[in-house]
């Protein structure tokens, strides 16, 4: 069976095919089996690189951004494997940074990094998303000028969980608002933070990680300005976690201090070990906004829209596109009971554009 929001993008999906291909060769390839078909005009001829073009300004950015929210969601099965740690389904968020084409519209909308002295070649937008790591299907996505802080954008997100998922963070998403709305939402997180942080020790449990925690800022600066301690009103106001620490050696030999901070309070439910090794799936994310960044963008890595809402438009069609691939790999995994971190997307991304031009002649 093909689903619909597969047969919407295959337009996108084939136009990375070996490189940026114009539009007209992309329109050749989709229609050419049509010809054959009965009740196809035989007269019609492919529109025009320019006549496409206006095409996709007409449709705006909006339709592709309810497309993806709408068919974008968690796809892992109870048996999927590399999905799961214990009861959670394990999420993450994290984000990436895209060059889009020099143009006024596009400087002013998005904007630049770097200084007075040297800006970025190509002006930039920013993207966080929330992924799936075990299938890295990225369910949720916001889009803002390079400048916005990634935590602001991750706020938009924290509607999305609930009391099935696990997330884990970076600490460069930490701060006690947004970790505060995260758990209210029932979700259990595992954030890294800072080691300049120093959540005070309250109860050291058996597996050596110890309770604490965490202050709204405007008590902690009080009570720093005021150089007292926290009173009993002001504790009972603060959020009660986790702290596990632990340290990596890296490749100069040095040890590197891991701090992380989760809503499971009882070692029982997991131990400090397995949640230091769970910690590690982030990168499941990293991994998968590789994929989109280097492998469906392809050489050149800028995306190819020279207006605001189409570069928008473009974005949420890589991201639609990127999870309909993944949904692929997501059913031809648990067919054979196999982890999905386990196929390779770029073989993925083949043998869909091998198949998609001869299926595209078709009526699905």
């Amino acid at each position: 069976m093909i689903r619909p929001w597969r047969c919407r993008n295959r337009f996108r999906s084939v136009r990375r095919t070996g490189g940026s291909r114009g539009y007209e060769e992309v329109m050749r390839k989709l229609v050419g089996g049509l010809r054959f078909l009965r009740g196809w005009r035989n007269d019609w001829t492919v529109p025009t690189t320019g006549a496409i073009s206006q095409a996709r300004a007409r449709l705006g950015s909006e339709p592709l951004r309810v497309l993806f929210e709408r068919v974008a969601v968690p796809m892992a099965d109870a048996g999927t494997r590399g999905s799961w740690y214990l009861q959670w389904r394990v999420m993450a968020i994290d984000g990436v940074v895209l060059d889009v084409p020099d143009t006024e519209a596009n400087a002013d909308e998005f904007g630049r990094t770097g200084n007075q002295n040297a800006l970025s070649p190509f002006p930039q937008v920013r993207l966080v998303g929330l992924a799936e790591c075990g299938t890295h299907a990225v369910v949720a996505a916001r889009l803002g000028p390079v400048r916005t802080d990634e935590r602001s954008l991750a706020a938009g997100l924290v509607p999305e969980l609930d009391g099935q998922m696990l997330l884990v963070a970076d600490r460069g998403f930490y701060g006690y608002d947004l970790w505060h709305q995260a758990a209210a939402t029932g979700a259990q997180l595992l954030w890294r933070v800072s080691s300049t942080l120093q959540p005070p020790v309250r109860t050291v449990l058996a597996d050596g990680s110890y309770l604490s925690i965490l202050v709204p800022n405007r008590i902690r600066n009080r009570a720093r300005t005021g150089r007292r301690n926290l009173t009993v009103e002001e504790i009972a106001a603060s959020t009660p976690v986790r702290v596990i620490e632990y340290v990596i050696d890296n490749r100069n030999g040095d040890g590197e201090v891991f701090c992380l901070l989760t809503t499971i309070l009882d070692p029982r439910d997991a131990p400090a070990a397995e949640l230091a090794a769970l910690y590690n799936e982030r990168w499941e994310f990293e991994i998968a906004l590789d994929e989109i960044e280097v492998h469906q963008m392809g050489h050149g890595r800028v995306l190819r829209s020279k207006s605001p809402d189409l570069v928008k438009q473009e974005i949420w069609s890589l991201l639609i596109t990127h999870y309909a691939i993944r949904d692929l790999m997501r059913e031809a995994a648990d067919t054979t009971d196999y982890d999905p971190d386990r196929l390779c997307f770029m073989r993925s991304l083949r043998v869909v554009r091998r198949q998609v031009t001869d299926q595209a002649g078709f009526s699905p």
